[in-house]
């Protein structure tokens, strides 16, 4: 005998969408609450350096030791302000200025960074293949980065002003402090595949080239990309550093430089000049991290 149900069907269940990661919204209030704290920090320790009121006499001649006054040490509010005004009398104002300087600092670090990667990614795939160059000229490549780049800097300039391509001499500068780092940690991404995983593919009879771009690349790219991200504000900073001694008339470096001469007069305008810098490191990392959200993608299960 067959038994015919008469209860009603069971409703459809929508599935619930998963929650929104709100990590980045973490990391934004975050970073804003720091901001924050600095800043009342900044102002703090400016206030309570005002009432401070000491001076020492030596010989007959008094010394001030009032401490953080603003031709050291500029209001916040101050630096703001500088941004609107006039970078030199009867010009534009700095945000103008600084923002045609960042341009060009930033095109010097992007040819830098584009170079000194390269270099770094070929050099790692060198040594990931040849345990006698990996042995032979790493040492060397560690033993480079120990030189100070400030003494390394002029030399290029000469080097690349009698070659006739001056204006190369930023980029590689700024792909001196690049290439390091993208070596390293590709080479490390390179050489960290699982060895089951090797030995498999050597089963197949998969050449080198076929290893490298079906196995050893894909397991190296969270390591290249954090290698990038480092070497992303370090183009930044080498390109800065490598127009001082250029005697190019652009970029951010130089105007730190001419801001540096002028400090006592003037020291928010020097403060301004270094937030423009950092904007534009941070711009650029950020740029390296939606590429690597763009490319790199895994998922990450979370137990509960």
């Amino acid at each position: 005998m067959t038994t015919v149900s008469t209860s009603a069907p069971e409703p459809l269940v929508r599935a619930e969408r998963p929650p929104r990661d709100a990590s980045g919204m973490r990391t934004v209030f975050t970073t804003v609450l720091i901001l924050v704290a600095l800043g009342v920090v900044w102002e703090a320790a400016k206030l309570f350096a005002s009432s401070v009121n000491y001076s020492l006499v030596v010989g007959g001649t008094t010394i001030d030791l009032k401490i953080l006054t603003d031709a050291q040490l500029p209001h916040l509010g101050a630096i703001v302000g500088a941004f609107a005004e006039p970078a030199q009398r009867n010009g534009d104002p700095l945000y103008i200025m600084l923002f045609q300087n960042a341009l060009y600092t930033l095109w010097a670090a992007i040819r830098g960074f584009l170079l000194g990667g390269s270099i770094g990614f070929v050099l790692a795939v060198l040594f990931a293949h040849s345990r006698l160059l990996q042995r032979g000229v790493l040492p060397f490549v560690i033993a480079s980065q120990t030189v100070p780049i400030l003494a390394i800097a002029p030399m290029i300039v000469i080097w690349m002003g009698r070659a006739g391509a001056l204006e190369w001499s930023v980029p590689v500068i700024s792909a001196y402090l690049t290439f390091f780092p993208v070596t390293i940690y590709t080479l490390r991404g390179l050489t960290s595949v699982p060895q089951t995983s090797l030995e498999l593919m050597q089963t197949y009879a998969a050449s080198r080239w076929q290893i490298l771009w079906s196995l050893r690349l894909p397991n190296a790219l969270p390591q290249i990309f954090t290698a990038l991200k480092i070497s992303a504000t370090a183009s930044v900073v080498g390109a800065i550093i490598g127009e001082l001694p250029s005697g190019i008339q652009n970029g951010l470096g130089i105007a730190i430089l001419n801001f540096a001469r002028y400090y006592n007069q003037s020291p928010e305008r020097l403060f301004a000049t270094i937030v423009a810098a950092g904007v534009l490191g941070l711009l650029f990392f950020g740029v390296i991290v939606v590429i690597e959200r763009l490319v790199v993608r895994w998922r990450v299960e979370e137990t509960t």
